[in-house]
């Protein structure tokens, strides 16, 4: 199980900065590179799950990858909360 700074394996890519809940889609401030079919770990105080990138989007246009600095937003099977930390999952 992951421990509250990621899995030793995981890497921190960004940090969640809000949370859709009508489309399930988090909006993330990236500080590494991130492109569609990558596995990211999700984590925070109550937050904690895995799940694939799908689909990305860059002010509502859809991007196959993006780097440090961008903000993204991605549709999530979960709630996710502004804070939480985003790690690339191997």
């Amino acid at each position: 199980m992951a421990e509250k700074q990621g899995a030793p394996e995981e890497r921190p890519i960004g940090q969640v900065t809000h949370y859709f809940s009508r489309a399930g889609v988090a909006a993330i401030d990236l500080s590494d590179k991130l492109a569609v079919g990558q596995r990211i770990h999700i984590q925070g105080h109550t937050t904690d799950f895995v799940t694939d990138v799908h689909s990305m989007q860059i002010e509502h246009e859809q991007v196959s990858e993006a780097g440090s600095g961008a903000s993204i937003g991605i549709k999530v099977s979960d709630k996710v909360r502004p804070g939480d930390m985003v790690y690339l999952a191997k």
